[in-house]
């Protein structure tokens, strides 16, 4: 059984330790359910360093479940924001900062929401790594602590077992990537589908999903591939794009393929098939209406790209998802 800690502290947003619990405590109760089991694979547990009310933000308290000194080993760390100066708060708890590094070290894996980045970093973790925190704080985490990496135009940033979030909505999407990774695919729809407006995952939780084994730190690469999420369903000119990030087009592919293991058509394609799946998956619209949604005029050729992508058709694809949609549904 994996272990998932949400670290507490005083006055920290009571919101950045309850969002990440309660979406990892429903990809828990889906699981089992589909599964036909009880027992949960998941132990969350609320550590703080001392199990006594702790006050929150907006007169919150909240009761941690266990202590420091009781979790010898976790799987999974959250680190809330913090309301008010965050140096004053890591001086407060240096207890924090020790155990923070104890863990790393045996292999767990953390995420800070906001300015929680600043444990992260006073620990060393995140010297000469990417980091984000959250953006009141860019120039004064920049001066204490200058060896980061610090990423004041991403909301997201994750390398080597440390993720971090420049606010508390950027922690949904995290969210969904860890319940895609310690459950499935389709457990992190149907959680997304429970917590959020959306009828699909935003790109950020896109982005965090692809494999780890093409997953790169050329930042440069990274804000393309972002914008060409952000981007796909308009008439794209590669050349254009490899100019607006200052690139020639030479150097544009060479990075890109050496980054990303693909080249950008490549890429750019099956963003938009990705795009067209969620919408065969969750719209009535005809796979005219989709194809064009992704940006393809030509039908004909937007049904023979995803088929060489997904190995089906459109339609067939959308048949095979309704319908182990509707099969666990029904065994629910």
């Amino acid at each position: 059984m994996k272990r998932v800690c949400m670290l507490a502290l005083p006055e920290a947003l009571a919101s950045s330790v309850s969002i990440p619990l309660e979406m990892m405590s429903a990809a828990d109760t889906i699981h089992g359910l589909r599964q036909h089991r009880r027992q949960r694979q998941l132990q969350l547990d609320i550590v703080a360093e001392r199990i006594e009310p702790l006050p929150m933000t907006a007169g919150i308290s909240l009761t941690p479940t266990t202590s420091l000194d009781q979790v010898a080993e976790s799987s999974l760390v959250f680190i809330p924001a913090l309301w008010g100066n965050p140096r004053a708060a890591v001086r407060r708890h240096a207890r924090m900062v020790d155990w923070l590094q104890q863990q790393y070290q045996q292999g767990a894996t953390f995420c800070s929401v906001g300015t929680g980045s600043y444990f992260l970093a006073e620990a060393g973790l995140l010297d000469d790594r990417t980091a984000t925190t959250h953006w009141r704080y860019f120039d004064d985490f920049s001066r204490e602590y200058p060896r980061v990496n610090l990423q004041r135009k991403r909301f997201i940033t994750h390398q080597d077992r440390l993720y971090c979030t420049g606010s508390v909505n950027a922690v949904r999407d995290v969210m969904l990537h860890f319940v895609e990774v310690l459950f499935d695919a389709q457990i992190a729809d149907e959680v997304a589908r429970h917590f959020t407006h959306e009828l699909k995952r935003s790109f950020e939780a896109l982005l965090l999903a692809t494999d780890q084994k093409n997953s790169h730190h050329d930042e440069q690469i990274i804000k393309v591939q972002e914008w060409l999420q952000k981007h796909y369903a308009e008439s794209i000119n590669l050349t254009e794009v490899a100019q607006r990030f200052g690139l020639n087009s030479r150097t544009f592919n060479r990075r890109f393929r050496l980054a990303a293991g693909k080249t950008p058509m490549q890429y750019l394609q099956e963003v938009r098939v990705d795009q067209a799946r969620e919408l065969l998956k969750q719209s009535n619209l005809s796979i005219a209406e989709i194809a064009f949604a992704v940006a393809y005029q030509d039908v004909s050729y937007f049904t023979g790209l995803f088929k060489r992508l997904q190995g089906v058709t459109p339609n067939a694809y959308r048949r095979l998802v309704r319908n182990k949609v509707f099969n666990v549904h029904q065994e629910g």
